[in-house]
């Protein structure tokens, strides 16, 4: 596994653990059952430095009807998910991670990428954040769709491989062989013993 490429990680790093949540690891229609074995390295990761990271929440929304454009079609498909049907407690942390919390910080979103939060954003500003270290679910889909919104943004953005998972396990090989490579100027993908060796700086 590849070395942190573009030097130390500084006093401004986070790491962002992606929708570490009940809804994932159980069995839902968005199960991805993955998530329990990166949920090890995951810990580990947070409890090197709590103080240091921040659990993303994938939030759905009560019905489709008050979910904005493309969403609507989105949760008719995933109905069964919206809070109208499922227990609300699923959308919390699995349970070994909800222990770091606080120190450990929880944002909530309601699309893919964790950018959406104003509370994010806000830790990001106050904390003069530039580098950011994503594990997660799932890689092809939120962990994605957050590490792109960190390139665009110009923040040093760090994929921890084997601390990332998703449900489709082609989406999965895809997105760290094939996507994330192309960007081989911004995107750093390392191993969580490689993380841990500098983690926290």
């Amino acid at each position: 596994m590849a070395t942190l490429r573009f030097g130390p990680l500084g006093a401004n790093s986070l790491h962002v653990a992606v929708d570490m949540q009940r809804l994932f690891a159980e069995p839902t229609a968005w199960h991805t059952p993955e998530l329990m074995t990166i949920l090890p390295l995951v810990e580990r990761i947070t409890a090197a430095s709590p103080e240091r990271t921040v659990f993303s929440r994938f939030i759905t929304p009560r019905n489709p009807e008050v979910a904005v454009g493309s969403w609507q079609r989105y949760y008719r498909h995933w109905r069964d998910l919206t809070l109208a049907r499922i227990d609300p407690g699923q959308l919390g942390l699995v349970s070994p991670l909800s222990r770091f919390t606080p120190p450990a910080l929880v944002v909530d979103k309601r699309v893919h990428s964790v950018f959406d939060s104003l509370s994010f954003q806000e830790i990001l500003r106050h904390r003069k954040i530039d580098t950011l270290i994503f594990t997660g679910v799932e890689t092809d889909v939120c962990v994605l769709a957050s590490v792109m919104q960190a390139v665009d943004k110009g923040h040093r953005t760090v994929v921890v491989a084997d601390a990332v998972a998703s449900s489709s396990p082609e989406g999965h090989r895809a997105t760290l062989e094939a996507v994330l490579p192309r960007f081989d100027q911004q995107i750093e993908i390392i191993g969580s013993e490689q993380l841990l060796k500098a983690w926290p700086p």
